[in-house]
């Protein structure tokens, strides 16, 4: 019979009953592989910490490796975000507030994203002709250009981010992710 025996300190004890007496053990905790990739010296205050800063840390990774890509076709992920969220709505175009609800990672400038890719030729914004204080968006055929040679790219970092998953894995890992932003939206 093995229990755990609570104490300060990163290692619990464990107390076993042996038909010659008890036992103390003292068992090393392994460090998990986010606290070896931070060099993290003590253990996180619980699981869920440790899980929070390993979706962080991972999410950051994904944006540094798709970035990474996209700069030799001259666009950043956010404009990419903004290309794609376009596309997808063809041949409607898009009210700007709609783009900005739309986007994976919210920015407050929209609107000069927006300038950056209207500058590329790669959107373009005309008034809305029943309400003119909206301003509505919408791929360039430039854009889709930019998009066809962009896609590859792109499908190459999420295999390479997540092809060590398998197909259940990612499946569990999307129910996760939705779980975690249910009803914080």
């Amino acid at each position: 019979m093995m229990g755990e025996v609570r104490h300060e300190g990163p290692e619990p004890i464990y107390f076993t009953r042996h038909p010659l007496g008890c036992m103390l053990t003292v068992v090393k905790r392994t460090p998990s592989a986010i606290e070896r990739e931070l060099k993290q010296t003590r253990p996180f205050g619980n699981r869920r910490q440790e899980a929070a800063v390993g979706l962080m840390r991972t999410a950051d990774l994904l944006r540094r490796l798709l970035e990474q890509a996209l700069e030799p076709k001259g666009i950043t992920a956010q404009q990419f975000n903004v290309l794609r969220i376009l596309r997808g709505a063809r041949p409607e175009p898009l009210p700007t507030l709609e783009i900005a609800e739309r986007m994976i990672e919210r920015t407050p400038g929209i609107t000069g994203l927006l300038d950056r890719l209207e500058a590329k030729k790669l959107v373009r914004r005309d008034r809305c002709e029943s309400d003119r204080r909206q301003v509505l968006c919408s791929i360039t055929a430039a854009g889709l250009e930019l998009l066809r040679g962009v896609d590859a790219v792109v499908n190459d970092v999420e295999s390479q981010s997540l092809g060590r998953l398998s197909d259940a894995q990612t499946r569990q890992l999307i129910r996760l992710l939705d779980a975690i932003r249910e009803g914080h939206s």
